[in-house]
């Protein structure tokens, strides 16, 4: 309890910190003025509120259990807090100050922290809700799962088992917890004969942990995996417990679904204020440092913010790779097929700045660094998103859903690229030189320009920008051109690329996509 509310006390310090902030950049005037005439007394400010937020034991409310009990204090300690604010307003005529920002700040950080309190109060029923659900329902299904498999003959443990309906028990429970559709979706696969299967509507990897090895064809988890805790420790739990080739179904809500509920919920200008609110919280926090920790402390894990890209990638890091996909009631449901073991990934690319392996000279593989312009784990589906949409002009995946809005604008701008310098001042690339590949990429390549490729170092900037090829041949094409002019004049090669780069960039306004 000491840790969630030190983590409580840093998050209601940092919240009312920004809506300050927020508060000065929406009034009309600058920075300049605001800031120096509103230091001091916002230095006084937070700590008045910290202080009667102390007395008012406001940050004990986590030894509550009730809704109210948890809100009642945060109230009456922010109803001081406004009526002591106001009475120096208007009772000692402070009217130098905007109203907008000062009672703004304490109406909005009201607002938000009654919106943690709920997240966290949720969170908490549903924890007490999911433990009595694991005890009283998944043995029921645990059970029905071996009592199919007893007796079971060996061939439906083989891709090639013959044809097998779920049964009436399977189908009330998909069906009561998933929909008809979801089940309809599910047993398309099921017809294939995966069975035996087990059927859960589970959170915890406990559950999962506590099953045989090796012993059920299929496992179905009917219980959103937003709401996993550590997601990628429940799917390897997943994967070994599934022999080669077994299937793992689930579902998730999107960000790209969740947006459009938002948006469709609620009426113009709300749903936006809405939808930035959750950005913020559900987005952004739990992807920087020290916030990440608290965000985690606080919702322990619930209702995790998770994207279509995301979500593929951690499958593919934990050894599945995805059969099939579709969204159904504001799902996406999934079906993942075991082809190895996970990776156990100690270091996933989950912040702004990210270390990507690539092939560098005589084919050792180099570091490279760049701004995130893509969904964490988006690097693990590389393989699925050429299978699926190939490449489109310029030689990047057609329709690539793993770039993110803020990786568009940083592609367009060069932005990404900008921390690729430092592998350049490490010598692990020159100024000018073919693109670093990574290795799936780099096997698109035909023998000849693989060869030639790694007897030299990668550049910062490509030949592309100079030749502006269209296609993947073109592409390798304009590579042994330059390639083949390097190896006879290296110097004067590379200054008459270099300017031709730079003037399609400038004048022809070349960009990456």
């Amino acid at each position: 309890m000491v840790k969630k509310s030190l983590a409580f006390i840093i998050t209601d310090i940092f919240l009312v910190a920004l809506v300050f902030g927020i508060l000065i950049w929406i009034k009309p005037g600058t920075f300049r003025y605001y800031i120096p005439t509103y230091k001091e007394p916002f230095i006084l400010f937070l700590s008045f509120w910290f202080t009667v937020s102390i007395f008012s034991r406001k940050y004990e409310i986590f030894i509550k259990r009730k809704l109210r009990d948890m809100v009642r204090p945060v109230l009456l300690a922010n109803f001081i807090i406004l009526s002591v604010i106001a009475i120096g307003f208007y009772g000692f005529a402070y009217y130098s100050y905007s109203r907008l920002i000062v009672f703004g700040t304490i109406l909005f950080s009201t607002l938000l922290e009654l919106f943690i309190l709920y997240i966290y109060y949720n969170n908490l029923h549903r924890s007490r809700d999911t433990a009595y659900y694991e005890q009283e329902k998944v043995p029921q299904a645990e059970a029905f799962g071996q009592q199919k498999a007893e007796g079971t003959p060996e061939s439906l443990l083989r891709d090639e088992s013959p044809l097998v309906e779920l049964s009436e028990q399977h189908r009330e429970l998909i069906i009561s917890e998933a929909g008809k559709e979801a089940f309809d979706f599910l047993a398309n696969h099921f017809r294939a004969g995966f069975q035996p299967a087990l059927v859960l509507s589970t959170t915890a990897k406990f559950n999962v942990d506590n099953q045989p090895d090796n012993f059920f064809r299929s496992i179905i988890n009917l219980e959103k995996i937003n709401d996993i805790k550590r997601v990628n420790k429940f799917f390897e739990s997943v994967n070994g417990k599934l022999p080669m080739g077994g299937y793992f179904i689930d579902c998730v809500e999107t960000n790209e679904i969740k947006k459009s509920r938002i948006l469709k919920k609620y009426p113009v200008l709300l749903n936006y204020f809405i939808y930035f609110w959750y950005y913020i919280f559900r987005r952004l926090i739990p992807k920087l440092p020290l916030l990440k920790q608290i965000y985690f402390l606080i919702t322990n894990g619930w209702d995790r913010s998770l994207s279509k890209a995301e979500t593929f990638g951690r499958l593919y890091c934990c050894g599945f790779e995805l059969a099939d996909s579709r969204q159904i009631g504001g799902l996406l449901y999934f079906v993942a097929r075991k082809v190895k073991l996970p990776c156990f990934d100690p270091n996933p690319t989950y912040g702004l700045l990210i270390r990507l392996k690539r092939i560098g000279k005589k084919g050792k593989p180099i570091t490279v660094y760049k701004f995130r312009t893509m969904h964490p784990y988006a690097e693990y589906i590389q393989d699925y998103v050429f299978r699926q949409n190939d490449l489109r002009e310029g030689g990047k995946f057609r329709n690539d859903f793993r770039v993110t809005t803020t990786g568009r604008i940083l592609r367009k701008f060069w932005l990404d690229e900008l921390p690729m310098l430092f592998s350049w001042i490490k010598g692990d690339i020159k100024l000018f030189g073919v693109r670093p590949l990574s290795r799936h990429y780099f096997e698109l390549y035909s023998e000849e320009v693989k060869e030639k490729r790694i007897r030299v170092k990668p550049g910062l900037v490509p030949p592309f920008y100079a030749d502006m090829p269209k296609t993947l041949d073109e592409i390798m094409a304009s590579e042994m051109d330059y390639l083949d002019q390097y190896f006879r004049h290296p110097l004067t090669t590379d200054l008459s690329y270099f300017f031709k780069a730079l003037y399609n960039i400038i004048f022809k306004r070349a960009r990456s996509n």
